[in-house]
């Protein structure tokens, strides 16, 4: 299984594909998938686990992503988080781009500064590439997310 651990709970990598390698990451302790690829909807693997799935296709086009597809991955996976022995694994076909995309804004999402979050992800994991659009596509999703608190 294609599977980088960026942190403790997040791990992040390219697609599962096949019972056997959902039974994989059901062993390693997963269980949240944030699934970014549009090529394959892994629910049915993940039922006979028990691994709560987010599907959130997403063309690695290389266009800007809306807030909107980067907060339906956030919410979902920082409320997966909350639960203390949940382990979420964020993937795309390849875990080049748009996982890498979606880590980066759950991180961000949990306090970290976007350049080490950067640095975080491209230490583990070496074949990832933040395309610019992508990155930038971040950047207004975070600051969407200020911009909509509440003011106190």
């Amino acid at each position: 299984m294609d599977m980088t651990w960026v942190t403790e709970r997040v791990a992040l990598g390219g697609g599962i594909w096949n019972a056997r390698n959902m039974e994989e990451l059901a062993q390693s302790g997963v269980t949240h998938v944030l699934n970014m690829q549009v090529e394959f909807d892994d629910r049915p693997l993940a039922e006979p686990h028990g691994i709560r799935v987010l599907w959130n296709p997403t063309d690695d086009d290389f266009l800007p992503k809306p807030p909107e597809l980067l907060k339906r991955g956030v919410d979902f996976a920082l409320e997966a988080l909350d639960e203390p022995e949940a382990r979420l694994y964020v993937h795309c076909a390849a875990g080049v781009h748009r996982a890498p995309m979606m880590t980066l804004a759950v991180l961000c999402a949990m306090e970290w500064e976007m350049e080490a979050a950067m640095v975080r992800i491209e230490t583990r994991r070496p074949v990832v590439d933040f395309a610019d659009v992508y990155v930038e596509s971040v950047r207004r999703f975070l600051e969407s997310r200020v911009e909509s608190e509440p003011r106190s």
